[in-house]
Formats: structure tokens, sequence, C-alpha cells
């Protein structure tokens, strides 16, 4: 989820094929055997018993997460943990955790595969230089930045590159469910005041950290996550790792939380309620939305002039991006009931 739900999370999914586990070594007892050294068959065999010892930890239609999959993934969430000091749930609850959200991830990228779905190298490009500018590095700083999490920028790359074609794949199932019609941006100006003989609107450029209630986090496991999230930036903590490290919404965490120039609708009424409470530089207490727990911090306001009729398509994309982040939680929960998933944790 997001609210500008730009629809880049936590940790890196490196697609294992299927490990053969190959034959056995025959051990040969003549005399070319003895010119082996010992630790040549000691080294096959531990490689051997590494790939018979991987296992199928999920089916998910007519694809699969192996375990060494999840044990990577797992490895480079810990990894950013220990890394910038964070709190992590027990290990069982945490692979849980991570296998869902692959799951989901699987399902998506499997729907991009059969509507030939592709992301364009000069494209992907640009997003992560974008990136890398959003958190205010060059493309070499932003490198050794991932590196020190314990990824390398191939890593990230092929994320964003996954992320892009997931966010593909929403953009074309939500646009076919939410619609807006003229009646509802007539009803929606005409609940604001009245602005007769002005032009303006305001907008706020906020960033937040985004805390999800999960079938294995409760509502008090939740807040209590963005609680920590929130004294960890009060102590000074920069808050793009903070994103990278806590936040659930994965489009703006990749993008230090950003959301970018935010405009009046364009977010669910409880999120837009608090930000618009907050200074310049205030960091929210935990939030309680649809999504789950907001720590939200504003860092602009300013005023846009704009004239009737772009006011009117601005009003109409509020509220289409509203109903899209609200839609996105079913569709996203439609598709995971109707695919075929064998979890084998």
């Amino acid at each position: 989820m997001t609210t500008r739900m730009t629809l880049l999370t936590d940790g890196l999914k490196n697609r294992a094929k299927l490990l053969s586990a190959g034959g056995m070594m025959a051990l040969c007892l003549g005399t070319s055997a003895a010119l082996v050294p010992l630790s040549v068959y000691a080294q096959n065999f531990e490689s051997t018993q590494r790939q018979m010892l991987d296992s199928v930890v999920a089916v998910v239609n007519d694809g699969v997460i192996m375990r060494s999959e999840l044990d990577d993934r797992i490895a480079q969430v810990e990894q950013q943990a220990q890394t910038q000091d964070g709190n992590l749930p027990p290990r069982s609850q945490l692979a849980q955790q991570v296998l869902e959200r692959m799951v989901m991830d699987e399902i998506q990228l499997q729907m991009a595969r059969q509507a030939n779905l592709s992301v364009d190298d000069t494209e992907l490009n640009r997003q992560l230089r974008s990136i890398a500018e959003s958190n205010g590095m060059t493309l070499e700083q932003f490198a050794d930045a991932v590196e020190a999490d314990g990824m390398t920028l191939g890593d990230v790359r092929e994320e964003i590159r996954r992320e892009m074609l997931m966010r593909q794949v929403q953009q074309r199932q939500i646009s076919q469910r939410v619609t807006v019609t003229d009646r509802d941006v007539e009803r929606f100006l005409s609940q604001q005041p009245s602005q007769q003989g002005q032009a303006f609107i305001e907008e706020v450029r906020a960033r937040h950290v985004l805390v999800e209630l999960t079938p294995t986090r409760n509502e008090d496991q939740a807040r209590a996550r963005a609680e920590q999230a929130r004294q960890r930036l009060q102590q000074g903590a920069d808050f793009a790792s903070v994103a990278r490290e806590f936040s659930d919404d994965r489009g703006s965490a990749m993008n230090g939380g950003e959301l970018g120039w935010v405009r009046p609708g364009q977010t669910v009424p409880a999120f837009e309620e608090a930000m618009g409470s907050l200074s310049t530089n205030q960091l929210s207490e935990p939030v309680r939305s649809q999504f789950g727990y907001h720590v939200i911090e504003v860092l602009e306001r300013r005023r846009q002039d704009v004239t009737d009729e772009s006011r009117r398509e601005q009003v109409r994309q509020a509220i289409f991006q509203r109903r899209a982040n609200e839609e996105l939680q079913t569709w996203q929960r439609e598709m995971r009931e109707q695919a075929f998933v064998d979890i084998r944790l």
C-alpha cells in the first residue's frame, strides 16, 4: 500500500532455479583415484549435500519458492537490521512474513510474464538514478550505501525491475476497477471552501514510514513498531535509512519515504487529517489508517496557481489515486485467494 502508493520494501529476491542434487560421486579405488586429494572429494560432497538440502517452501501456481531463496531474503533483512540496529521478530515469525511477501510478489510477476510485460533498460537506469538523487547521493555513493546494507547495485537494479513490472500489473488491473465521474468531481469541489476569484491549491511535500498489520503482526505489534521507528527519528536517525528498514510502503521506502507533493483528496482521510495538522519538519505520532500505522513528516508546503480546468483535472486525479490505493489492497487479497498456494514452511 502506499498513500501516494507508487505501488520499490525490504530486502531483495534472487530467484534461484531448482537445484539439481546430481549423481552421487562414485569413489574409484583404482590407482588414478589415489592421485586425487581427499579435499576435492570433501568439497564435492559438501556441495552435493547443500544441493540436496535445498527444498521447496512454497508452490505458487506453476512456480516455486526455494528454501535457499527464502534464506537469502531473510539474511538480507537481518543484515539490514543489524547494520541499522533494528529489532526483528522471532526467526519463525520473520520467515512467515518474508515468505508471504515473496508469494505475493511471485503471483504478480507471473501475471507480468503472462502479459508479456517488460521494463526498458533506459527507463530502469533513469529510475535507479532518481532513487539515488532522492537520497541525496550520486549513483556511485548509492552503490556504496547499498553494499553497506549487504546488497549489491546489481541486486537493487534487479529488484527495481521487478517492482516496476509489478507496478505495471497493478496499474493495468486497478485502472479497470476504478472510475471517476464528473459528478464525483463536482461533489468534491462543492465540499471545499469557496475559491471564487481564486485559483490556488495547497500542496504538501511529505514523507512517511508505514507499518502494516499482517497475519503475523497484530494491532499492538504494528503500533509498537511504528513507535520504535518514530523514536529512532526523534533521536536523529536518517529518515531514509529508517524508511528502508521499517516501512512496508515499498514504493516510497526506496525513495527514503518520500511521497512528493501531495494535494487535497489524494490520500486517505486519516492520513490527510494528520498531515494537515503538522508543522513543517514536525513528526506525527503513529497515525492509524486502513493501511496500518504511519509516521508522517511534512517537509514543505506551497500554494499552486491553477486554472479551473486544471483544478478539476487535479481533483479527478486525486480522487482516482485515493480510490486506486484502496482498491489495490482488495485486488491483492483477491489474487492471493485465487492463486494456488501451498506453503511448506
